[in-house]
């Protein structure tokens, strides 16, 4: 998957600019595409510049004049061709991994405050996709918002950044009770 098929798809949900792709960026689609700022207005140019997108300028009183992108009909087309294409298996690269994979190695209490560091992000974003998921279902049970919702792809995504988060949590809380259970064995504790 290229960065383009990603901003095409976060363009779905309507017209917007570049801030305000690089927010949803962020919040909703960082859980599977990580994306910094400038490489979001540089991919907005591209797709504009090849057809995939176009932009329009809208003056602001008291602000600096904004640019709003929509997908065009090829646009479309090229995320339909996207669509098509088998989806590659996905994998993991993971600084913290590395680290516990060499635990026995290193010392526990530089690990235990790493993972306990990874747990806490991964609970606030937890946290975060509890609230927009609340947000997307607006007042309607999970159930009925899986059934009948107006746009269901948003809401998959962030279901599957909620049990992604949860597994990195849980995972990194029972790698710290292993860690230190080990730690207590050895001196004694």
């Amino acid at each position: 998957m290229a960065l383009r098929h990603a901003v095409l798809a976060a363009l779905l949900d309507g017209e917007t600019s570049g801030y305000e792709l690089a927010k949803a960026f962020d919040l909703g689609v960082a859980n599977f595409w990580y994306a910094q700022p400038q490489q979001l207005y540089a991919e907005l140019a591209r797709l504009e510049r090849d057809g995939l997108a176009a932009g329009r300028e809208v003056v602001q009183d008291n602000r600096p004049t904004k640019r709003l992108f929509h997908v065009t009909d090829a646009g479309l087309a090229e995320l339909e061709a996207f669509a098509e294409a088998s989806a590659k298996p996905s994998f993991v690269r993971d600084d913290l991994m590395v680290k516990v994979r060499a635990a026995d190695r290193l010392d526990p209490a530089v690990l235990l405050g790493q993972l306990a560091e990874r747990a806490e992000f991964a609970q606030a974003k937890v946290d975060l996709f509890e609230r927009m998921l609340h947000a997307m279902r607006g007042g309607r049970s999970e159930a009925d918002h899986l059934r009948e919702g107006e746009r269901i792809g948003p809401y998959l995504t962030c279901l599957r950044g909620l049990a992604f988060e949860r597994g990195n949590r849980d995972w990194c809380r029972e790698a710290i009770a292993v860690l230190r259970e080990r730690q207590a064995a050895r001196t004694g504790h």
